[in-house]
């Protein structure tokens, strides 16, 4: 949470974790799912969760070293 609050603190105003049972691990942004696990067959690194993030809120942004 902290990395994406540091990375997008221009764009992103919170970040919720909400516990579910049962392995479910999804990323929503408002209301549209961006990522989950059980679609993708496991777990993102966090540049990977970073750069699917961008993508949708601001493309044209420069995540650094998380781009290479």
């Amino acid at each position: 949470m902290q990395e994406i609050l540091t990375t997008f603190q221009d764009e992103i105003l919170s970040v919720t974790l909400t516990p579910k049972s049962g392995g479910i691990f999804e990323i929503f942004l408002d209301k549209e799912k961006i990522y989950s696990r059980s679609d993708f067959g496991g777990f993102l690194d966090i540049k990977d969760i970073k750069k699917l993030i961008r993508d949708k809120i601001s493309p044209g942004k420069n995540l650094g070293h998380t781009d290479l």
